[in-house]
This record gives C-alpha cells, sequence and structure tokens, in this order.
C-alpha cells in the first residue's frame, strides 16, 4: 500500500465517522436531529475510551473497558443502520411550530 493510498484510506474513514454528509447519518433529514445524534455517538465513544484507558492497569477493570467498546461499536453500527434504512426514526414526534408552540 503507497502512502497516498492510506492517506486516502484514512481520509475515507475520518469522512465516513465525522462528516455527517458521508455517514449513514446523512439519511436523517433534520440537520439539528443529525447533529445530536453525532454529538451524542461522540460522547459515548468519549465515555468508552476513558473507561478502557483507565483500566488497563487491573485485569477486571480491563474485560469492562473492553466491554464498553465493543458496546460502543454495536451502538454506532446499529445507529448508522437504522439512520439508513429508516431515517424517519430520527425526526421529532413534536417539533415545535413555526409560532414556537407545540402542536
Amino acid at each position: 500500500m503507497s502512502v497516498s493510498s492510506v492517506g486516502q484510506f484514512v481520509a475515507y474513514g475520518w469522512n465516513f465517522v465525522f462528516n455527517h454528509e458521508v455517514s449513514p447519518l446523512r439519511n436523517i433529514p433534520d440537520v439539528a436531529t443529525r447533529h445530536y445524534v453525532l454529538q451524542a455517538l461522540g460522547f459515548m465513544w468519549a465515555l468508552a475510551f476513558s473507561a478502557a484507558i483507565g483500566s488497563y492497569t487491573f485485569f477486571a477493570a480491563s474485560i469492562i473497558g473492553h466491554t464498553f467498546l465493543i458496546a460502543a461499536a454495536a451502538i454506532t453500527a446499529a445507529t448508522y443502520t437504522a439512520a439508513t434504512v429508516k431515517p424517519d426514526l430520527f425526526k421529532a414526534a413534536k417539533a415545535r411550530r413555526a409560532g414556537g408552540e407545540r402542536e
């Protein structure tokens, strides 16, 4: 693999995860909801890595940390799949009207 192809691979991976116009989250019609979902996934991954990195000194804690990482990967995959297959799941049920009142 040449340097340019590795760079392209990294750029593709970065865009797939962090660019809402490239990732499966692009199927969520509301940009605010899309942003919220991406922020929630980011927060979840930050917690998962914090738990995993902080627990490498003890074996039992390491197992718990790995469980968090595996769960974070599964939740991310499920969210991306849901955004691709059923983007309507992410629509707000009770959105505000133009005047600011709820329906």
